[in-house]
């Protein structure tokens, strides 16, 4: 199993909830929350039992129906699952959870009686289609599990040393050398192509090859595409996520859903936006009409942007269609040859990035004088009392026109400044230039 850093937030749920809790573990599928759960049972429990809900039989599935007799219901699942269960040296694990409503309402009752641990796990669950008939439990605390970061896939490569100390010289601004720049951006350029789903991670580490990682990004993406499915008949919501790529290529101020949907409005997709927000296979980005700290209070709900969750799926998404060896992202990206209308490939890299980091995504358009185009600043983080733009560009280019326009319009909000590229850690003015494999620290 890879080291993931969910694990740690596992360990301080069992330490600080002492039973009071379940945890749900959310995200989409296959980043790998079955696997780190499991491994946390094994390592941190006297005995375990994983009720999977996607293979469960009917009779499993009962056994929550009615939680009135839990004396029943532990003696069924010790006898079913051949496992002892130990009083407060036990853990029950309810893995997706969101195909059996009972069971995350039997939680309630569950939690009282004391005896277990229980963690949930669910993907694509949806507040409105899966619990409509429920009473949530207030029992439930929730934490995220998203695709490996930067740093979980340096481990997963074997290097523990790379991050802690990019984070020291970025405390001290200190560049590092055209030479040893260049070597990073290509890990970055490999970690994006690759991308952060565990089994696309342990392909490229077994195989060394890129085509066998887009095979498994393409099950993954077919994987999603048929939930979406069976959420939306319409084929709606798979339109919205295969549309991702040519929507941020088309250097657009919003997601323009007419586009997509014939005769739709982005007012009229917010059930379809929310149940892809709630399936955790994207990001949304919010126009901030009014940039200043509390952004959310002056989002426009219907002018945002969309981003997937994995920009190695994002690579893989953008030539779904065709063949790999059509795919000019891998061979360009790792030549370091990117054309700029593939840019946008570092752009949902450094949502995925910032997101990874526990920052909201907001983003600012705004009419040139004396033209029809806009300036944009890509992503706009809070910071104290003072907000901080952040400008991506896909490229050596450290110009940054957009972001001393802003500046200049906001300029008693604005703290610091960053343009994010593909050069060394340097200072231009104001502005602090960083590569892109340090928007972890922004």
């Amino acid at each position: 199993m890879f080291k993931r850093k969910i694990y740690s937030k596992l360990l301080a749920w069992k330490r600080d909830s002492e039973g009071k809790t379940a945890l749900l573990v959310e995200g989409a599928r296959r980043v790998g929350k079955s696997t780190v759960v499991e491994e946390f049972a094994k390592n941190e429990y006297r005995s375990y039992i994983l009720v999977d809900f996607s293979q469960a039989p009917r009779d499993v599935h009962r056994l929550f129906d009615d939680v009135s007799d839990l004396n029943y219901l532990f003696l069924q699942l010790q006898l079913r699952y051949q496992v002892q269960l130990y009083e407060r040296e036990s853990l029950i694990i309810l893995d997706e959870v969101q195909l059996c409503p009972r069971a995350r309402q039997a939680i309630k009752a569950l939690v009282a009686d004391g005896r277990y641990d229980y963690i949930e796990t669910g993907s694509l669950i949806s507040i409105r289609r899966n619990t409509k008939d429920i009473l949530i439990p207030s029992e439930e605390q929730k934490v995220q599990m998203r695709p490996m970061d930067f740093e979980e896939f340096r481990w997963a490569c074997g290097d523990e040393s790379t991050i802690p100390l990019l984070q020291s010289a970025f405390s001290t601004g200190a560049g590092l050398g055209d030479e040893l720049n260049r070597k990073l951006m290509r890990d970055f350029r490999l970690y994006m192509l690759v991308g952060g789903m565990p089994q696309a991670v342990d392909s490229y580490l077994i195989t060394n090859n890129l085509r066998a990682v887009d095979d498994v990004k393409r099950t993954i993406i077919s994987l999603y595409e048929e939930d979406f499915h069976k959420i939306s008949p319409t084929g709606a919501l798979s339109m919205l996520f295969d549309a991702i790529p040519a929507q941020l290529a088309n250097k657009s101020s919003r997601f323009h859903v007419s586009s997509v949907l014939a005769n739709r409005q982005a007012s009229g997709i917010m059930e379809e936006l929310a149940e892809l927000r709630e399936s955790k296979t994207v990001l949304v980005a919010y126009h901030a009409n009014d940039p200043n700290v509390g952004m959310s209070s002056s989002i426009d709900l219907e002018k945002f942007k969309l981003y997937l969750a994995d920009t190695g799926l994002f690579v893989t998404l953008m030539f779904k269609d065709a063949d790999f060896t059509q795919n000019v992202v891998y061979e360009k990206l790792l030549a370091d040859k990117l054309p700029v209308n593939l840019g946008m490939v570092y752009e949902n890299a450094v949502a995925q990035e910032l997101t990874a980091q526990g920052h909201g995504l907001f983003y600012h358009t705004w009419r040139k004088e004396g033209s029809t185009h806009n300036y944009e600043i890509d992503f706009i983080l809070s910071e104290g009392k003072k907000i901080c733009p952040v400008e991506v560009k896909a490229s050596r280019y450290k110009t940054h026109v957009s972001l001393d326009n802003f500046c200049e319009k906001f300029s008693s909000r604005v703290g610091r400044q960053f343009l994010v590229y593909t050069k060394d850690m340097r200072n231009d003015g104001a502005v602090t230039c960083v590569p892109t494999y340090m928007v972890r620290f922004l």
